[in-house]
């Protein structure tokens, strides 16, 4: 990893710290804050495959995994109480899910882009966000709050999660979780196009200086 990476790096690791301590205050009823930081850890890895190629991006994507196990790991000690209870500020199965979503789709995003690189500008960044977008979801979401996986932690408490409601308070009835998760979603998605326009302008900038350097 040379210096030329770290700005990556560290970018990577302030998303990720950024969402951790976000994510912890509700944005309406179907989402918190960091929903609307996450989705720039996409633009990161995107920016960084586009300019130094797969290997870097990836290097910069285990970084941001590192910061989100250490936090995960601090959460998981910080007790906090509420009606009568006492419980850890990050359960077990947010951890794992939390984890698992980010390296996989992050991987998943990486190799996409490097597949498509060579087509259009604006393919490879919005095809291997929607994708790892929509993977990392999937992948949080029913490992931290479907009740077919309470095994993984019987002591966490995620029957609230399994409310039948309508879909967003309009569609057919399913459980909270999957609420949460088509918001948190769509809202991935509407970022993934916006981020186009920085990617542009932060990819053309940088090659712009590469060339006069």
């Amino acid at each position: 990893m040379t210096r030329k990476h770290l700005p990556g790096i560290l970018a990577m690791a302030a998303i990720v710290l950024a969402s951790n301590i976000l994510v912890q205050f509700l944005f309406g009823q179907w989402l918190t804050w960091g929903a609307f930081t996450y989705p720039l850890a996409f633009l990161v890895t995107d920016v960084m495959n586009r300019l130094y190629g797969a290997r870097a991006a990836r290097k910069v994507v285990l970084a941001g995994f590192v910061v989100g196990v250490i936090c995960s790991l601090i959460g998981t000690q910080i007790m906090l109480e509420g009606d009568g209870y006492t419980y850890p500020a990050v359960t077990l199965r947010i951890a794992l899910g939390s984890g698992l979503a980010f390296l996989t789709a992050q991987m998943m995003d990486v190799a996409i882009f490097d597949r498509l690189r060579g087509g259009a500008w604006w393919r490879a960044p919005l095809t291997s966000t929607l994708v790892g977008s929509a993977l990392d979801t999937a992948i949080f979401f029913t490992i931290a709050f479907s009740g077919a996986l309470t095994f993984v932690d019987p002591g966490n408490d995620v029957s609230w999660a399994q409310e039948a409601l309508p879909l967003l308070g309009v569609g057919p009835v399913v459980p909270l979780w999957v609420s949460l998760g088509m918001a948190d979603w769509l809202v991935k998605l509407a970022l993934a196009v916006i981020a186009l326009i920085p990617f542009r302008v932060i990819v053309s900038k940088a090659m712009s200086r590469n060339a006069y350097a």
